[in-house]
């Protein structure tokens, strides 16, 4: 079975994706049993499998493709391979219209002053946050996703700050707790 597929990035990405020396590039081949065909000048990226068979993960490597198009560092990309995690990509266009003064205004309450807002955002959810052009895209495992989009969205539809950070600290707690209750209800023979 092969695979290809085209994905065009932005172009002030390209470098990004590729690395220094292009060992971005390589890794991403390495990982996922592709090869990447990239033309800087308009940013197309053509995704064709290679190899084993088995091994070959076209779709994790158009996700890591794609999560560097939107802004995130290789490094965070890359985690993409990590467990269950998987990218989700929100358009601001769907909160603010087609204003691009109210997607500014968004972006802005998204990233908060100094970047603390996201960074909040990231350590409350677990995930990683990327804010590019008009989108918003997160990393995370499928539970820490939904949650860090209900964020989002809150945020962008107009929610305080402090709630959002407080919905959040309420389903760390909730989550700690059933680990604590799956701990306690185990059979411990000796």
């Amino acid at each position: 079975m092969s695979f290809e597929k085209l994905i065009r990035i932005p172009n002030d990405r390209v470098g990004a994706l590729i690395g220094k020396a292009g060992n971005v590039k390589l890794k991403i081949e390495e990982a996922c049993y592709v090869s990447l065909e990239i033309d800087g000048d308009n940013g197309e990226v053509f995704i064709r499998s290679q190899g084993d068979v088995e091994k070959i993960q076209p779709f994790k490597a158009m996700e890591i493709v794609t999560a560097i198009g939107r802004g995130f560092s290789p490094e965070h990309a890359m985690t993409l391979l990590e467990d269950e995690n998987a990218l989700h990509v929100i358009d601001l266009r769907e909160f603010a219209g087609k204003s691009s003064a109210n997607v500014e205004r968004i972006k802005g309450r998204i990233i908060g002053e100094g970047g603390r807002a996201r960074r909040n955002m990231e350590n409350l959810s677990g995930t990683h946050i990327s804010v590019y052009g008009r989108t918003v895209s997160i990393i995370g495992d499928s539970s820490k996703l939904r949650v860090a989009v209900d964020a989002i969205s809150a945020i962008s539809s107009g929610s305080m700050h402090g709630a959002v950070y407080t919905k959040l600290e309420a389903v760390n707690r909730k989550e700690k707790i059933e680990r604590m209750q799956l701990w306690e209800d185990q059979d411990v023979f000796y």
